[in-house]
């Protein structure tokens, strides 16, 4: 069975402290990946440094810049038997590293959020005086793109939907159109936002969505989106699911 390696900062310390007193070569080793042998030791080597590489790069975007030089060093010594750390040491200026980076991290998603917010109010405000912008009570805003004669869905139904959704600086974190299939979902289990435009959607019609944060997923940090996102989607309303099976049913 194929096992994916996934190594934390701490778990490659260890690693290297637990190896055999192996000396570390003086000359570069002269790579051959022939044997299914060659083939995993190399592949561990690569997993420790694909992990590590990412991982100093996100430290980095903290402000936390490590040195590579000693990082290489410590993992040398220690594969030889000669680390100048002991493991009680080492785990302990990791867990003070993780700590740090922890808290950095947390201050960023703080301040990214609160920026994201004000950003968003600005927005939602200058979104609200264009022509053809509607702002319901609770502060959702529509657009219609065109209009059609169908039925408009209930909070109950199940709905078929094509879809994009961008955040204000035009960054597009999903689309039904790019994967080339509709969605369907009960319109009672997506965000507030959504539950409430689509009722005013005729099946056949296309609107243009700007939902506020509150109305999206609010202090939520999803990694695409963002926490406290305007999010603008543009909804292609196809069907009402739940009225076709009754149809059907008669």
């Amino acid at each position: 069975m194929k096992q994916t390696i996934k190594l934390s900062l701490v778990a490659a310390s260890i690693l290297a402290l637990t190896a055999c007193n192996q000396k570390a070569e003086e000359k570069p080793v002269e790579v051959k990946l022939e044997t299914e042998l060659q083939q995993q030791a190399y592949g561990i080597g690569a997993s420790v440094g694909n992990f590590l590489q990412k991982d100093l790069a996100d430290k980095k975007g903290f402000g936390v810049e490590l040195d590579q030089a000693l990082l290489m060093r410590g993992f040398q010594d220690a594969l030889a038997g000669e680390a100048k750390l002991d493991e009680e040491k080492i785990r302990e200026v990791l867990t003070a590293l993780d700590t740090s980076v922890r808290e950095l991290q947390a201050e960023k998603t703080k301040a990214d959020a609160e920026k994201n917010k004000a950003e968003g109010e600005k927005f939602l405000a200058d979104n609200a005086q264009k022509e053809g912008v509607t702002v319901t009570e609770s502060g959702l805003q529509y657009e219609v793109l065109s209009t059609a004669d169908g039925k408009k869905p209930l909070v109950t139904d199940v709905v078929k939907v094509h879809y994009k959704g961008t955040l204000i600086d035009g960054t597009e974190f999903d689309s039904s159109y790019s994967r080339n299939e509709p969605t369907t979902f009960p319109l009672n289990r997506v965000i507030s936002g959504w539950t409430e435009g689509l009722q005013l959607m005729p099946v056949g019609s296309k609107f243009k969505f700007t939902i506020p944060s509150n109305l999206g997923y609010g202090e939520r940090d999803l990694g695409k989106i963002p926490a406290n996102s305007t999010l603008i989607f543009e909804v292609e309303l196809l069907e009402i699911q739940d009225e076709k099976a009754e149809a059907a049913a008669e």
